[in-house]
């Protein structure tokens, strides 16, 4: 899955209930959510079904538990954000810390946009709703105009392209999220300058 999975998994390999979730995350991505029985986990664990319900009973519990640990950053930030006052300042180290999260999380949102019926009806897609209106609720200021406003939220929404749509173009991986970032900077300028915000 690229640096981004086998960096996470060295730093959490001795954990057994991390092992579980970063082996469920692969197999996920690789045959879908739906395809992938417990069984399976824990025969590419080498762990008994036993073994594996006593971290977690369902497919779900495994994907709720991955995406509350992978997107806690989220909550953090925004509770960051809320305490921060409306300056272009604050609303560039929200993109520039939301790129990190992105980074840092990459196989979860790669198996969210590509399973995305799935997410949907599980608890993890009103959850990752919900984290995306609060992270739109500290990046927009309610006076801004529509077409700011616009531009705040398309910022947000131009780091998730990035991750996307260049991941099959070549070139480094960090030079691409590099430049991802400017573009959403770029954005958020834009909208602060066109609405006359402190």
């Amino acid at each position: 899955m690229g640096g981004t999975m086998d960096g996470t998994k060295q730093r959490r390999r001795g954990n057994t209930r991390q092992r579980i979730q970063d082996v469920a995350l692969e197999l996920f991505a690789e045959q879908g959510y739906e395809k992938t029985s417990l069984r399976e986990i824990a025969e590419r664990l080498e762990v008994t079904k036993a073994a594996l319900y006593y971290h977690f009973k369902t497919k779900e519990e495994i994907l709720v538990s991955i995406f509350d640990d992978l997107t806690q950053p989220i909550l953090d930030l925004i509770e960051w954000g809320k305490a921060q006052p409306h300056t272009l300042e604050t609303k560039q180290e929200i993109v520039r810390r939301y790129s990190d999260i992105l980074a840092d999380a990459t196989p979860l949102f790669r198996f969210m946009q590509e399973n995305q019926g799935t997410v949907r009806e599980l608890r993890v897609g009103e959850d990752f709703k919900g984290r995306m209106q609060g992270l739109r609720d500290i990046m927009i200021d309610p006076k801004a105009d529509l077409i700011d406003q616009v531009r705040y939220v398309s910022a947000i929404f131009t780091l998730h392209a990035g991750m996307f749509f260049l991941q099959d173009i070549d070139g480094d991986q960090e030079a691409k999220r590099k430049a991802v970032l400017q573009v959403a900077s770029d954005l958020v300028t834009q909208a602060h300058h066109g609405s006359g915000e402190a």
